[in-house]
């Protein structure tokens, strides 16, 4: 329901690249990165293509660079696993803290995500937790907390990350003709989140 990126459903759209050629292509800026930074994989959903992702993470490294996978846990648990092999960091996205609420605003769902997450724990892969706070969605103390108490139930996890909700991705709706049901909603600020998260943890 808050995509910021619209245009990345169109599946069949794009360049078509190799794993091989996209390393060549990082390993070219890899002067800018430096030893402390690395590769992060994003979308869309990185996990609707595992096998590209496996196979490029694996050159990468080889190269001893750092991978980070973006994902919001869908795709396939078995495919999944063969890219977690090779990843150094996953940044989940929980969207939402019940199965319903998954079902109605993306589609998706809970316990899937949730068995994501367990597989990465078991992998040993250390993992953020992000969760999007949108008005009247996901910005209620009660929603907090909970998916506060999901992150939390997981030995790897290493943080929480509250992003604050941003209109700004309106503009691609309208150049697409999509509808965009939170387009009259109000952006977020950092500080305004986390202030929501404060006031929740001391309710």
């Amino acid at each position: 329901i808050y995509c910021h990126n619209p245009e990345t459903w169109r599946t069949r759209e794009g360049e078509i690249c190799t794993p091989e050629f996209v390393c060549e292509r990082i390993i070219r800026y890899q002067p800018y990165f430096g030893e402390e930074g690395g590769v992060t994989v994003s979308g869309g959903e990185p996990l609707m293509q595992p096998e590209f992702v496996a196979a490029l993470f694996c050159l990468l490294k080889e190269k001893g660079i750092h991978t980070a996978l973006d994902t919001s846990g869908a795709g396939e648990l078995k495919k999944a696993a063969e890219v977690l092999k090779y990843t150094d960091l996953v940044l989940c996205d929980l969207k939402f803290s019940t199965e319903e609420a998954y079902r109605e605003h993306c589609g998706g769902s809970l316990s899937h995500t949730l068995a994501f997450m367990r597989l990465a724990e078991t992998m040993k892969v250390p993992m953020w937790v992000r969760h999007v706070v949108a008005p009247g969605l996901t910005d209620s103390p009660e929603n907090i907390r909970e998916i506060k108490r999901i992150a939390e139930d997981f030995s790897n996890l290493v943080k929480i990350e509250w992003l604050p909700f941003k209109n700004i991705c309106k503009v691609k709706y309208d150049r697409l003709k999509l509808d965009f049901t939170m387009g009259d909603s109000t952006s977020y600020s950092q500080k305004q989140v986390n202030q929501l998260v404060s006031e929740s943890e001391d309710a």
